[in-house]
């Protein structure tokens, strides 16, 4: 150390560590951040990275709070809602591991399960509308997309129920179940591909790309962009886990290559080289007719018990269970005839159970067809939520000064 120099102090800011779903993040109240980080740009997002541990050339995120996975790499911010018929408004940063880039385009509906315990805890959601026992309904603003979510979150004793037996495969251990209501969830505007749930129209379009090939595929922009392919397309099955994909460069570069292209193809970027700074969405998924199978935790999954198998992948690997948000995008193409997804069920269902890494997940969704164009009122499905660790986040005061900082 330079002695000529002060030592170069943290600042603690409060901030809770939850798991929503099958992922964890870092939560904040908006007014706890320091001034500068309470806007958008570079300041918010320096300090967001330096917490998750990002940028970690090592791939590990030793010096933060994120887990080396999309899963465990997430930040939240909430507030009160100035928006009428809202409870709180809840913003979601997806920090890339290797360079630290913060992600804003879309939504986790992992973590979205945790943001009305979050808020109730910290007294953001007004007590009047809090039953002391029963279940709170809370309003929540997803700044991302600019859609609506409903939690339905259990209450005892004026305190929000995070234990029980609710059993969520991708997760240990048995919670309290929270029932997630996806408003009109067809994204809108510049992130949504023009705002259509079919951003091109159709329910199969080809997406031909040089030296990769020509595949069929479904553009769905419900809950998050996605785009799904055939497995047997890829020369997969639809029951691979984790090692299978992600130890596998080619394929994960196949993976991103096609990604890339078909955010071209729904409108979310002009040209394939903008994928890079843009890795949160689209989400690509493959699908595949129901299979029997081993999940990863060595439970037998059976074809008779699933409507069909899904893969997705997220930050560029695969996903150990299934993104929320993408789980909607799943249940909004499963409700719509034609689609791939569609077909691999057996054709259209407004409820459907689908296999998944971890095993299974059940979503439904309501579709209805006007004027020739597609829409979706609402997707529904269950998670459940955990505070893992409350109190605050220690971070270098150097991020505030200098790019450099971080």
């Amino acid at each position: 150390m330079n002695p000529s120099r002060p030592p170069e102090r943290q600042i603690r800011i409060p901030a809770t560590f939850m798991r929503g779903g099958t992922s964890k993040g870092v939560f904040f109240a908006l007014d706890d951040l320091p001034e500068a980080a309470r806007v958008p740009g570079p300041v918010r997002d320096r300090l967001l990275a330096r917490v998750i541990g990002s940028p970690d050339p090592y791939g590990k995120q030793i010096d933060g709070m994120g887990g080396a996975t999309s899963s465990t790499s997430k930040t939240v911010i909430v507030s009160r809602s100035s928006r009428p018929d809202h409870d709180v408004d809840y913003l979601f940063g997806q920090v890339a591991i290797d360079t630290g880039l913060l992600d804003w385009s879309g939504n986790c509906g992992n973590l979205s399960s945790a943001v009305g315990p979050f808020a109730i805890g910290r007294g953001l959601v007004d007590p009047t509308r809090l039953p002391r026992d029963g279940v709170a309904t809370v309003r929540i603003w997803q700044a991302n997309i600019g859609k609506t979510i409903v939690a339905h979150v259990p209450m005892a004793d004026g305190e929000v129920v995070e234990l029980g037996d609710f059993e969520l495969d991708g997760v240990t251990f048995p919670a309290a179940e929270i029932v997630l209501e996806f408003l009109d969830p067809a994204e809108e505007g510049e992130d949504g591909g023009g705002g259509a749930l079919l951003p091109t129209g159709r329910v199969i379009d080809t997406l031909d790309v040089p030296g990769v090939g020509r595949f069929e595929v479904s553009y769905v922009n419900s809950g998050i962009p996605t785009v799904f392919l055939d497995a047997s397309a890829l020369g997969l099955e639809g029951t691979e886990l984790q090692p299978a994909v992600n130890n596998d460069a080619a394929l994960l570069a196949r993976f991103e290559t096609l990604r890339a292209h078909a955010a071209v193809a729904m409108g979310l970027i002009g040209s394939p080289e903008e994928a890079a700074r843009r890795q949160h969405t689209p989400k690509i998924a493959f699908v595949a007719p129901p299979t029997d199978y081993l999940a990863s935790s060595g439970k037998p999954v059976r074809a008779s018990d699933i409507d069909l198998c899904v893969r997705a992948l997220s930050m560029g690997k695969l996903h150990h269970a299934m993104m929320g948000t993408a789980a909607v995008a799943i249940a909004t193409a499963a409700a719509i005839p034609g689609t791939l997804v569609a077909r691999a069920a057996g054709g259209a269902k407004t409820s459907i159970c689908f296999g998944h890494p971890s095993g299974t997940l059940r979503v439904g969704a309501e579709a209805r067809e006007e004027n020739g164009q597609w829409q979706v009122t609402r997707a529904i499905m269950s998670r459940s939520a955990r505070v893992l660790m409350s109190g605050a986040v220690h971070v270098p005061g150097a991020i505030f000064t200098a790019p450099e900082g971080i």
